[in-house]
């Protein structure tokens, strides 16, 4: 039976399944960071479930398959996984759901201008003007990326009388080799009104009411939304970022909520960590901003989700089959 080595808090319900088909070892102090692991436990692993990669990665002459706990993967880069030919995966489809509601709760908050009226509540001001009135019935919200969170965004915002545009590098089909949960997201690939492909953007973004960032941050994506972006939506177009801070140049979104190219924004991911109390964005009052909460470990769904994964691609694994989640060299490689 191959080993795994464990590097997360345990999931009892999981560990009595796989426990018939694997070795297990739980280390017993988990932590979500990079650090030393004892060498002689690491060497015998042929799996690894973790977060972060031990800084003494290079000790599993075994390895041969790596599962993380997080749906971003800029951990792994630099690792020789290709070149030793070990496969990784990561846990995509595990925070659709709340990121997608996020998402939908941002695009109603924005339009009805929540901060306004909280602001109006905590001064005893009766103000029912037509701004706090405003639907997203009808609505054109934009989708960068067409990942699980885009699917499901997708999925809500149709629900909710959007039309529903994408752009993405790759076009839109099925997709069936990533986990979802059920009754999610839009496996079939149907659910957009309109996609556009890379060399389209300035016309994609200049009929949208939303944008909503939906791709990984890659060297690829750092600074994709700039200046030229921001300025080629509608003033009264509103910026949603759950994905990662770095996606959209910190200097042009200021400047975009400073000089109102845009009307506002919900920011989730941001450019330091916590932001500090003098940064900028904490002043706009068209601005919402949240802790990185859009999705996180600490969800109540997560851990069933991201063991199910593991339970999934653990089977898989021992049947020589496809993995769910698996990252593309290309991916490994920051492209």
């Amino acid at each position: 039976m191959p080993r795994v080595f464990i590097d997360l808090p345990p999931f009892e319900p999981a560990l009595a399944a796989i426990g018939a088909r694997a070795e297990i070892d739980v280390f017993e102090q988990p932590e979500e960071r990079t650090r030393e692991l004892p060498a002689a436990r690491l060497r015998e692993a042929e799996i690894l479930l973790c977060t972060y990669p031990p800084t003494n990665f290079a000790v599993m002459e075994k390895l041969r398959w790596i599962q993380i706990a997080s749906v971003g993967y800029s951990q792994l880069f630099g690792l020789p996984l290709v070149e030793r030919g070990i496969q990784a995966t990561n846990a995509r489809g595990c925070f659709d759901v709340p990121i997608a509601e996020w998402n939908l709760s941002m695009m109603v908050n924005l339009a009805r201008n929540l901060r306004g009226m909280i602001r109006n509540q905590d001064a005893a001001v009766w103000d029912r003007s037509a701004e706090f009135q405003r639907e997203v019935r009808g609505a054109r919200v934009g989708l960068w990326g067409y990942g699980g969170i885009g699917r499901e965004t997708a999925r809500l915002a149709r629900a909710f009388g959007m039309r529903v545009e994408v752009l993405t590098r790759r076009g839109v089909g099925p997709r069936h080799d990533v986990y979802t949960v059920p009754d999610t997201g839009d496996p079939g690939g149907v659910l957009p009104d309109r996609v556009w492909r890379a060399g389209e953007e300035i016309e994609f973004l200049s009929g949208l009411d939303f944008l909503i960032v939906a791709m990984p941050l890659t060297p690829a994506t750092e600074g994709i939304v700039g200046e030229r972006e921001l300025r080629a939506l509608p003033r009264t177009a509103f910026v949603l970022n759950p994905s990662r801070g770095p996606i959209i140049a910190e200097k042009a979104l200021s400047r975009a909520l400073e000089e109102n190219w845009i009307a506002g924004a919900a920011i989730d991911t941001h450019y330091a960590y916590p932001l500090p109390p003098q940064h900028p964005l904490w002043r706009y009052p068209n601005v919402i901003l949240t802790p990185h909460i859009s999705g996180s470990s600490l969800s109540q769904h997560f851990r069933v989700r991201l063991w199910d994964i593991f339970t999934e691609n653990l089977r898989r694994y021992l049947d020589g089959g496809e993995l769910l989640n698996r990252l593309t060299p290309q991916q490994l490689a920051g492209a």
